[in-house]
């Protein structure tokens, strides 16, 4: 693949560093040439109203702790990016009065305080460990919820998180959103640098990492302070700790939800199509789940969008 620099900045690798053959051909995609990306362990599903597809994402974690024994334990590791499923994964645990004490859950990524060297604490307003907590477990009723050594969290020193995907606990599925610069957690492009100067790692070379406090795209900046600081890029931080390749491939599935508020209709057809033609790269880190054997990307039909020209 004939990588050009990106139009971001030059110095990281990115989906616009990628051939304008290419470019041309995903925008062109219809949502019905979307649909029918779908193969043999990579599964295109729509939702017609944003009510399924959150009931959808919420069901996941409600069949991957009913798989859950004392003795054969399971989770799901969730992302905050959405995060209109969390109270509904509450609200589903109470109704049905479900024993979910055994399952586990693993959170996809948090913020990294260059200050102090460690993750940012739960009261810090955008800590996704309290995302989670207060939209999700903290309203589950006490005699159901999963115990506190169950939720698993990343933090700067990531050797014992890192453990519990090794701990004997089976990821059933891993839930990710999409963001601008393609990636699911933080596992963003690789900075333009040192041996990665003239060309980026390979996917093979990518699939070695595992949970690392990284550097922020600056897309990745943008977004979050679009998505959730109201446009006040000062108070993003500019590194995070993600959850990695080594940790995703441990998932017996990995699921993408894209609701059209997280990443724009170019982007949403790019990485179904990167995928789903096996042409995976790290310019477009999301493509490299193209060698995960079991992948869904769930999609709000209203969301999709065009790539059509439209000036406003």
């Amino acid at each position: 693949m004939n990588l050009r620099p990106s139009r971001i900045s030059p110095d990281w690798w990115d989906y616009t560093c990628l051939p304008l053959d290419l470019v041309e051909e995903v925008a062109r995609l219809t949502p019905m040439d979307l649909g029918q990306l779908s193969r043999p362990g990579f599964r295109v599903v729509f939702y017609e109203t944003l009510e399924d597809f959150y009931l959808a994402e919420a069901l996941e974690y409600i069949d991957a702790w009913k798989q859950s024994t004392a003795d054969n334990p399971v989770g799901i590791c969730g992302p905050i990016g959405p995060t209109e499923q969390l109270p509904l994964v509450a609200r589903l645990v109470n109704e049905l009065g479900l024993d979910v004490r055994s399952g586990h859950f693993w959170g996809m990524d948090e913020w990294f305080d260059v200050e102090t060297g460690r993750e940012v604490p739960p009261s810090h307003p955008l800590s996704f460990e309290r995302a989670d907590r207060e939209l999700c477990f903290d309203r589950i009723a006490a005699e159901l919820r999963l115990p506190d050594d169950h939720l698993h969290f990343p933090k700067a020193d990531t050797a014992a998180f890192q453990q519990t995907w090794n701990s004997g606990v089976r990821c059933a599925v891993m839930q990710g959103g999409q963001g601008d610069v393609k990636h699911w957690a933080f596992n963003d492009p690789p900075a333009r640098q040192g041996q990665h100067k003239v060309a980026p790692p390979t996917p093979a070379e990518y699939r070695e990492l595992a949970t690392r406090v990284v550097d922020l795209h600056p897309l990745t900046i943008a977004q979050n302070a679009r998505t959730s600081g109201g446009g006040n890029i000062a108070m993003i931080p500019t590194k995070a700790i993600t959850v990695g390749p080594v940790e995703t491939w441990k998932a017996d599935k990995v699921s993408i939800w894209q609701a059209g508020t997280h990443d724009n209709p170019f982007g949403q057809r790019l990485t179904a199509f990167l995928i789903a033609k096996r042409l995976p790269t790290t310019c477009v880190p999301m493509s490299l789940l193209a060698d995960h054997p079991h992948v869904q990307f769930n999609y709000y039909r209203g969301g999709v969008g065009t790539c059509a020209v439209e000036m406003h």
